[in-house]
C-alpha cells in the first residue's frame, strides 16, 4: 500500500510540474531575457490563459527586435485576437525596412487583415510583376478585327493595398484602353506598323487610379488580324435587306391575287344575271303573245333583226363568223 501510495504521489507531482511549466513557460521566459526582449512571466502566464500563444508572440518580438523594429507585446497580441497573421506581418515590416520602403505596424495590420498577403505586396514594391492580359479583340474603324494581347508592369501601391482594387480591375481597364485605342485608329494597317501607340494612349489615361497596384508599363506582347466584321455586317444587312424586299413582293403579289379572284367572282357574278335574264326572255315572249302587246308580224320583223345582226357580226369578226352563233 505504501508503495502505490508513492506512486500515486509521484504521478500526481510529474503532472502538477506539466501544468505548471505549461502555463508558466520558463523557457521561453529565459529564450527571451537572453535575446533582448522584455517580457514578464506573470505576462507569459496571462497570455496562456487569453488563449494567446506565448511562443509565437515571443518568437516574432525576438525577431522584430533584431531587426532594430520597436513593437510591444501588447500590439502583437491583439493583431492576434483580431485574426490576423503575426509571423507574416513582422516578416513584411523586416522586409520594408531592409528595402527603405515606409510601412508601419498599422498600416502592416491593416493590410493583413483586410485579407492581403502583406509580405507578398511588400515584395511587389520591391520587385514589380508581369500581368498578362487575355486576348482583347478590337475593330479598327476600316472595319478589320485585331487581337491583341499585352504584359503590364505593377507594383504594388503601399497606401492603396486597402480598400483598393485588384489584377482584375487592372486587366479590365487595360482591356478597355486596348479597345478604345484601336477603336479610335482610322486603319488596322496604322495599328500594326505602330503598335507602341496602344501603350501610350493607354498609359495617359491613368488607368491605376483607385487600385492596389501602380502601373510602370503597358507592352503590347502580340497583334493578330481577326475577321473583316465590317464586311461581315454589310453582307448581313444586305441579306437582312433582301429578305425584307422579298417580304414586301410576296405581300404585293398576295394582294394582286386577291383582287384578280375577287374580280373573277365580280365576273362570274355578272355572267350569271346576264344567264338568268336571258332565260326571262322567252317567257317575256309569251307573256306578250298572250297580252296581245305582241303580235306575229312583230315577233317575225325582231327575228329579221336578229338574223341581220349576226350576220353583221359575222362579216365583222370573220373567225367567229365561220364558228357559227346558233340561232334563238
Amino acid at each position: 500500500m505504501e508503495n502505490l501510495s508513492l506512486i500515486f504521489l509521484i504521478a500526481g507531482g510529474i503532472i502538477l510540474l506539466m501544468i505548471f511549466l505549461y502555463f508558466v513557460p520558463i523557457s521561453l521566459w529565459i529564450t527571451a531575457l537572453f535575446s533582448g526582449v522584455k517580457v514578464g512571466l506573470l505576462e507569459l502566464v496571462f497570455m496562456r490563459i487569453r488563449k494567446v500563444p506565448p511562443s509565437l508572440i515571443v518568437n516574432s518580438m525576438i525577431n522584430s527586435t533584431k531587426a532594430g523594429i520597436d513593437l510591444t507585446t501588447t500590439e502583437l497580441e491583439t493583431h492576434y485576437l483580431a485574426g490576423g497573421n503575426v509571423p507574416m506581418v513582422i516578416k513584411a515590416l523586416i522586409s520594408a525596412d531592409k528595402a527603405n520602403i515606409p510601412l508601419s505596424f498599422k498600416q502592416a495590420t491593416a493590410i493583413d487583415l483586410a485579407g492581403r498577403n502583406v509580405f507578398e505586396a511588400v515584395t511587389t514594391s520591391v520587385n514589380p510583376k508581369v500581368i498578362n492580359t487575355p486576348n482583347v479583340a478590337a475593330v479598327a474603324q476600316d472595319g478589320i478585327q485585331l487581337i491583341a494581347k499585352a504584359r503590364v508592369t505593377v507594383r504594388a501601391n503601399i497606401k492603396q493595398l486597402v480598400g483598393g482594387a485588384g489584377e482584375e480591375t487592372i486587366l479590365a481597364r487595360v482591356g478597355e484602353g486596348i479597345v478604345t485605342s484601336i477603336g479610335s485608329s482610322t486603319s488596322h494597317k496604322t495599328v500594326l506598323e505602330n503598335p507602341d501607340m496602344i501603350s501610350k494612349l493607354v498609359l495617359q489615361k491613368g488607368l491605376d487610379a483607385g487600385t492596389a497596384y501602380e502601373i510602370l508599363s503597358i507592352d503590347i506582347a502580340d497583334i493578330d488580324v481577326g475577321e473583316n466584321i465590317g464586311a461581315k455586317l454589310q453582307i448581313d444587312q444586305a441579306g437582312a435587306d433582301l429578305r425584307v424586299a422579298e417580304a414586301k413582293a410576296e405581300e404585293r403579289r398576295a394582294m394582286a391575287v386577291a383582287v384578280e379572284q375577287e374580280m373573277k367572282a365580280k365576273a362570274q357574278e355578272a355572267r350569271a344575271n346576264v344567264i338568268q335574264a336571258e332565260v326571262e326572255i322567252p317567257q317575256a315572249i309569251a307573256a306578250a303573245f298572250r297580252s296581245g302587246n305582241l303580235g306575229i308580224m312583230d315577233y317575225y320583223r325582231m327575228q329579221n333583226i336578229q338574223s341581220d345582226t349576226d350576220m353583221r357580226n359575222s362579216i365583222a369578226k370573220p373567225e367567229q363568223g365561220a364558228q357559227g352563233k346558233p340561232r334563238e
